[in-house]
């Protein structure tokens, strides 16, 4: 299928700056650019009134993104906690989704939705994570999220304690090496 030409209202990350003319594919185009408003089809009348409002643009774009910078600086260093059922291994049983993280921010006062929230891949087990807030396509900040199986745990994990038991530093399986050699390690 072609590409379909748009024209960028804002910056968009691994895509280009407001104003570019970009090519991309036509569900990318249709499913995400063009309903969040963050381009226009690149025809002759589009162009001619993008560049009518191009200032318009940028001084919001300008605006909006100095509002990001000042709450950036405000919470900086967030942490927000997030309390999850898990195994002696430190497995969740589940994952802390960007979901979960928006709404642990939102109680700690950073009013943020999921789709501001980048995280490559779910969080699967506990621990100390940090993940990427985007407060604007040009500005973002790191939140650390501690979770953890209750609020005394997390005090622990954010104090630098591991928390997690694992049966690998007590027990190691045996090698094919060892079962020949009769060297079998004893469970403790």
């Amino acid at each position: 299928m072609a590409a379909v030409e748009l024209i960028l209202l804002q910056r968009v990350e691994n895509l280009g700056q407001m104003g570019d003319v970009v090519k991309v594919k036509p569900g990318y185009a249709r499913n995400y650019l063009l309903p969040e408003k963050k381009a226009l089809r690149a025809n002759k009348d589009n162009l001619k009134h993008f560049e009518t409002q191009r200032a318009q643009l940028e001084a919001n774009n300008l605006k909006r993104r100095e509002e990001a910078e000042r709450l950036a600086e405000r919470v900086v260093g967030l942490t927000v906690v997030i309390i999850r059922q898990a195994g002696e291994s430190g497995s969740l049983y589940g994952s802390v989704s960007a979901r979960d993280v928006a709404e642990s921010c939102t109680e700690h006062g950073l009013t943020v939705n999921r789709s501001q929230v980048v995280l490559e891949h779910p969080i699967k087990s506990l621990g100390l994570w940090k993940v990427r807030v985007a407060l604007h396509p040009e500005v973002s900040i790191s939140v650390t999220v501690n979770v953890a199986r209750s609020p005394e745990e997390a005090d622990r994990q954010s104090r630098g304690e591991r928390i997690t038991t694992d049966t690998d530093d007590e027990y190691q399986m045996p090698t094919a090496e060892d079962i020949f050699e009769g060297d079998l390690p004893q469970p403790a």
